[in-house]
């Protein structure tokens, strides 16, 4: 190999280029090697003890197993990864073996190579693209590349989303939903109303899970209906409060669906759509304003934030006003819940955030593929002690859930 470090200045950047590539895959394999050897070591030299009849050890050392060809972030590097012989034996009679956590048995290529594939194609590249896009990176004998393999994972991501998109959810019980539509322009066809739609529970001990991710149009009732009634068809109980932006489509269907949840309207879409009735030089003050109003103690004193509010741009701007009077009653429902998750409920953050990296990716790339739009879609929460003055706004990371 040749060593970049005694490369003359006046060699071409197209030579150097080559010996730092070559380079980066050797001190790979060498990095790779050394480490599958210190497992391998390191599991033989915890079974020392352990010897048979004749006093030979049952863990040692068997030689390289064959060559093989694994793909990594810096290229296509030859692995033999050492072996070992393990006689132990279980309670059940069963053998004993050992298994590299670093480079598993039939691996052929690095997580994070693996990754990269499924976001390229959802980018748009073409499964015969694959190879000749990632060659000149990745070697020309990266493994996993053809178009064959890439249709194979695609049929297994469907059915992975198949097998998501109907398991039961009778078997937890949840407290609260977050549904919200996300606007991707990836494969979901040339039409920018079609959108995902998203919804993601929170059981009762605090942990959220998510709950349904289907492609809808315009975020319509109908579509939202669709996604309803296949959660309830699937065993999830009606929640206590369901927290989404304004998107009337999504609150229609819930009505029908689910008659009894509270509603939440999600206050950072709220505050966004106020913001926007006002002069950009009251921008400021109007969210130091507003976010009174959001952390308020009690209710009482949301009114009273809202009052001051209303003094200071009610007769010059009227249209800000009437969006929060028009739904007060669902900004504030969340004070109807223990106060430790007040700040859980008042956004739709839990979508917001978990897809802000989809958005990132996808927000500059047209669909390539368009497909036809598909239509589809928690147990009690105890009410928090208060004394006359109201419930206190500290918050807790990890919230906890109580059934009535």
């Amino acid at each position: 190999m040749t060593n970049v470090r005694t490369l003359p200045v006046e060699e071409s950047s197209e030579e150097l280029t080559i010996a730092l590539d070559e380079l980066a895959r050797e001190g790979a394999r060498r990095m790779i090697a050394a480490a599958l050897r210190a497992e391998a070591d390191e599991y033989v030299e915890r079974f020392t003890d352990e010897v048979d009849g004749d006093g030979h050890r049952l863990v040692v050392r068997n030689g390289r197993a064959r060559e093989r060809k694994v793909t990594v972030g810096s290229g296509t590097i030859p692995i033999k990864a050492p072996r070992v012989n393990d006689k132990r034996v279980d309670d059940q009679g069963e053998r004993q073996r050992f298994s590299s956590r670093i480079l598993p048995a039939y691996a052929r290529r690095s997580p994070k190579v693996s990754e990269v594939i499924p976001i390229l194609y959802l980018r748009g590249l073409s499964t015969g693209d694959f190879k000749p896009a990632l060659e000149q990176l990745l070697g020309e004998d990266a493994a996993g590349l053809s178009a064959t393999t890439i249709s194979r994972m695609c049929k297994e991501w469907e059915a992975h989303h198949d097998r998501f998109s109907k398991r039961l959810l009778s078997f937890a019980r949840y407290a609260y939903l977050f549904m919200d539509g996300i606007h991707v322009s990836v494969r979901l066809g040339e039409d920018p109303k079609v959108c995902l739609l998203i919804v993601i529970g929170v059981r009762d001990d605090g942990e959220k899970e998510l709950l349904a991710v289907e492609d809808g149009y315009r975020e319509s009732t109908e579509s939202w209906a669709g996604v309803l009634r296949d959660l309830k068809r699937r065993g999830l109980n009606e929640p206590k409060l369901v927290i989404g932006d304004g998107a009337l489509g999504a609150w229609a269907a819930l009505r029908d669906v689910y008659p009894g949840a509270s509603e939440q309207r999600c206050w950072f879409h709220a505050s966004g759509n106020v913001i926007d009735c006002l002069p950009k030089r009251l921008h400021t003050r109007a969210k130091g304003l507003l976010s009174e109003i959001i952390e308020a103690p009690t209710r009482k004193d949301a009114r009273l934030a809202l009052e001051v509010f209303r003094e200071e741009f009610g007769a010059k701007y009227p249209k800000a006003l009437a969006k929060l009077d028009r739904d007060w009653t669902q900004l504030t429902a969340f004070y109807d819940y223990p106060a430790e998750h007040w700040r859980h409920l008042r956004t739709t953050n839990p979508i917001e955030s978990a897809f802000a990296t989809v958005r990132l990716r996808t927000g500059s790339r047209r669909a390539p593929a368009p497909r036809p739009p598909r239509s589809r879609w928690p147990t009690s929460c105890s009410r928090p002690p208060r004394n006359a003055g109201g419930g206190s706004t500290a918050t807790t990371s990890s919230p906890t859930y109580s059934t009535a």
